[in-house]
């Protein structure tokens, strides 16, 4: 993690746990280094391992949930329901991205674009001031699509064998 957003998103922790009263608790803290020593997405299980393993510091799955329930109000985490799982990333310096999604596989890849990028922030919407945008574009990506070709040309040469046997 970069040492500037480390303190940015401790600060931001810190300064609302002392605004709202609420106890500044190690695994809140160590849960957010966790979280943005993490280079893209991570289910709940992934953070709960990285954070025994790696940190020596088990935490419940409660305690994750709701620690990351906090991030998400803070801004500091986004959650993504992709088709089979929910994902989280940190989203403190980069607040709008899209995603592609393969719907055979599942597999999501990160793609930057600076057309969305500078379509969606010239565009004016009504009484509403944007914050930042995730998109989701659904497809079959390259290698569901050439497993598809290849069972594709096998039953081909099935069908053209049979039909050639019966002649």
């Amino acid at each position: 993690m970069k040492e500037n957003v480390k303190v940015a998103v401790r600060n931001i922790l810190t300064n609302y746990l002392e605004l709202n009263k609420h106890r500044k608790t190690p695994e809140r803290f160590t849960i957010l280094d966790a979280v943005y020593s993490i280079d893209g997405h991570f289910t709940l299980e992934e953070l709960g391992e990285k954070l025994d393993k790696e940190f020596n510091f088990p935490v419940s799955r409660a305690t994750l949930y709701n620690t990351l329930k906090l991030f998400m109000e803070l801004r500091l985490v986004v959650r993504h329901r992709f088709q089979t799982t929910t994902k989280y990333e940190a989203c403190y310096d980069n607040n709008s991205h899209s995603h592609q999604v393969c719907t055979m596989c599942g597999k999501v890849t990160e793609i930057k674009s600076p057309q969305i990028t500078e379509a969606i922030n010239s565009l004016h919407m009504k009484r509403f001031r944007k914050d930042g945008f995730t998109l989701y574009i659904y497809g079959i990506c390259s290698t569901c699509q050439a497993r598809i070709t290849r069972l594709a040309s096998k039953e081909a040469k099935k069908k053209t064998t049979k039909t050639n046997k019966e002649k």
